[in-house]
């Protein structure tokens, strides 16, 4: 079965820089899952997988439009500690949580004061070329109310 709209697909990965510096990989046990055709995955890399089939393995390389962005000079902002999720002593450079009108986003840490920190609220990988090292696992029919969420359920996916 291809790799086509509406169809759950389940992927492992490794997601590397231009420098060949691994940046993240998928779980072997638990194979990343999602919905294909509806924006549930970076734009670029949902193309890529477009008409694959279980035990392919292929590699795609995202330039950063397609896949965080470029980076935003104007993504600083100062807000107050206690708005900051994710460890107790904060340090320059450390990733943490926030949550925004927009849900809940992940900032890295510019400086910390007493009571305010700067944040950056742009992606960590934003401004970067990705490699993805894709092999897809499984490629199945959605059922209807994977369809109606608009998103992949049971392992890999959504848990509700």
């Amino acid at each position: 079965m291809k790799i086509e709209q509406d169809k759950v697909v389940q992927f492992n990965y490794k997601l590397s820089d231009s420098a060949q510096n691994t940046l993240e990989e998928s779980d072997d046990k638990v194979p990343m899952a999602y919905l294909h055709g509806h924006n549930n995955l970076l734009k670029g890399l949902e193309a890529a997988m477009e008409g694959h089939e279980v035990g392919d393995k292929f590699s795609v390389i995202l330039e950063p439009a397609e896949a965080y962005g470029e980076i935003r000079p104007d993504a600083e902002q100062r807000i107050p500690v206690k708005h900051l999720h994710g460890a107790k002593n904060w340090k320059k450079g450390m990733i943490g949580v926030v949550q925004t009108e927009q849900g809940r986003r992940q900032v890295t840490v510019v400086k910390v004061g007493k009571f305010m920190v700067t944040v950056d609220f742009n992606h960590p990988f934003a401004g970067k070329t990705l490699t993805f090292d894709v092999d897809v696992i499984d490629v199945r029919e959605a059922t209807n109310e994977e369809l109606a969420h608009g998103h992949a359920h049971g392992v890999g996916g959504h848990h509700h």
